[in-house]
């Protein structure tokens, strides 16, 4: 019953600069966590950044100082800024989200359709 509507994927230059967006719509009564993953060619899924509801953080140790994640609880938007980007930051990447449909209900993992992003001269 949810959708997480991704976007701001493309292809940049080394060096430049992305904001992918990413917005969850349905039967949603509220979000605790939500985050970014990437998936390059070859290589694993990883956690790029994630945020809560409080506005708690994780990054991986790859994107610190470049990435930042940012949440607007009333939109049910979570935004990722991406700074200063590598040719090896290329890759598919995945919005998630833990739902929560009803007060007292369990919290349930969703995933968006996954936006491309190429960084290369």
């Amino acid at each position: 019953q949810v959708q997480l509507v991704e976007s701001g994927g493309g292809l940049v230059q080394p060096g430049g600069s992305l904001r992918l967006s990413c917005a969850a719509s349905g039967s949603i009564f509220s979000i605790y966590a939500m985050g970014w993953y990437r998936q390059a060619p070859g290589k694993q899924r990883e956690l790029v950044a994630a945020i809560t509801s409080g506005g708690s953080t994780r990054y991986a140790d790859s994107v610190k100082g470049r990435f930042t994640i940012s949440r607007d609880n009333a939109k049910n938007t979570v935004y990722l800024q991406m700074n200063s980007l590598k040719p090896e930051d290329t890759a598919v990447y995945y919005c998630n989200a833990d739902v929560s449909p009803q007060l007292g209900y369990v919290y349930r993992d969703y995933w968006g359709q996954g936006t491309q992003v190429t960084v290369t001269s």
